[in-house]
């Protein structure tokens, strides 16, 4: 069971980064279509067990050490090479949001300049990248409950206090910005793009579970726990959109009125969701270029998070709102691989 739990945590840790801990993906993705985003988070819900449960499943049969080995095996060379080179897009791409977003953080919070919050994160991350993988799952899975209870508070003081009524707030939460055309699409997208986010990893967790079972279900309640996420997320932000709509960290600022002390705690479990995905990201990432534990991963890694860091300057928001919907769009073709997994890896079994 502890097993299964760890598994679980840490693909909460890789999909939940500064975009969902911050509020800002919810804002976009869901709040931003008012009382239909709640039926949205309700679908990623679903869809994220489903995934997450295919995912480290996949990775435990195939015995992965790189998410490339487990796409091929199912796609074949040719679709194989497109969704290995969104994957590789997404890693990279995703890694530097989470890069942008502790300059925002450090910029919000404690009025630095952004570049300075990004290079602390940029060396904490490049140096994890660094350590064998077991060790980078147990660090990655270890902040994740601080996170849920952060959002369990949250959630409830907006019920408790929210000044408006639903009525009122629909159409403030409905007139907020978002590149997606409808909650439905915002939806799968945002299952696909997350997906998409979590692969590489995921993969290589359940390659690194020789029990099958155990990383099946490790993966279904990560994803499930995921969506439960979203739904509480959702629901806290709603309540006081009219409040923090505008702010890039909604859900650090609802915490800060509820008391500045606990807006310091949120302030440091958001700098650690951001740490877990852009570790995930960067290591993976690596991972698909270099032989961990080697001399070239180690100058890779260093690379990486060195023009990682100069791409960062882009902005967090901007990088959100663009970004994130076209590796979504792009990451469909996997989410049709996972969907497809369980059939082909059958009739593998069968002509085995």
């Amino acid at each position: 069971m502890f097993q299964v739990l760890r598994i679980a945590s840490a693909f909460i840790g890789i999909i939940v980064g500064a975009g969902f801990a911050s509020g800002q993906e919810i804002l976009q993705y869901f709040t931003s279509f008012g009382y239909m985003g709640t039926l949205g988070a309700i679908l990623a819900t679903g869809l994220f067990a489903y995934m997450g449960m295919m995912l480290t499943r996949m990775g435990s049969i195939m015995k992965v050490q790189s998410h490339n080995e487990a796409i091929f095996k199912l796609s074949g060379p040719y679709l194989g090479r497109i969704v290995d080179w969104i994957l590789i897009l997404t890693l990279f791409g995703v890694g530097v949001v989470m890069v942008a977003g502790a300059g925002s953080l450090g910029s919000q919070f404690l009025n630095i300049s952004p570049f300075v919050g990004s290079l602390v994160m940029t060396v904490l991350i490049v140096l994890t990248v660094l350590m064998p993988i077991q060790r980078v799952i147990s660090l990655i899975g270890s902040i994740t409950p601080f996170l849920i209870v952060a959002l369990v508070v949250i959630c409830i003081y907006s019920l408790f206090t929210y000044s408006q009524s639903l009525e009122v707030l629909e159409p403030i939460a409905t007139s907020i910005e978002t590149s997606l055309p409808n909650w439905f699409i915002s939806s799968i997208n945002y299952v696909s793009f997350n997906i998409a986010v979590g692969a590489g990893m995921a993969l290589v967790m359940g390659g690194s579970e020789p029990n099958t079972k155990i990383a099946t279900w490790g993966g279904f309640l990560g994803g499930l726990g995921v969506g439960v996420l979203i739904l509480i997320a959702h629901l806290a932000i709603f309540l006081k959109v009219d409040v923090v709509g505008t702010y890039p960290l909604p859900l650090l600022r609802i915490i800060q009125d509820i008391s500045p002390v606990l807006g310091i705690c949120m302030a440091v479990v958001l700098f650690g969701m951001i740490y877990n995905t852009g570790v995930a990201m960067y290591y993976a990432f690596v991972a698909r270029f270099t032989v961990m534990q080697t001399q070239r991963s180690y100058l890779f890694a260093v690379i990486t998070g060195a023009v990682g860091y100069v791409a960062s300057f882009v902005g967090f928001t901007d990088l959100i709102a663009y970004f994130y919907p076209l590796i979504g769009y792009l990451g469909l073709f996997l989410i049709a691989i996972l969907i497809y997994a369980p059939f082909k890896m059958r009739k593998d079994q069968k002509n085995q």
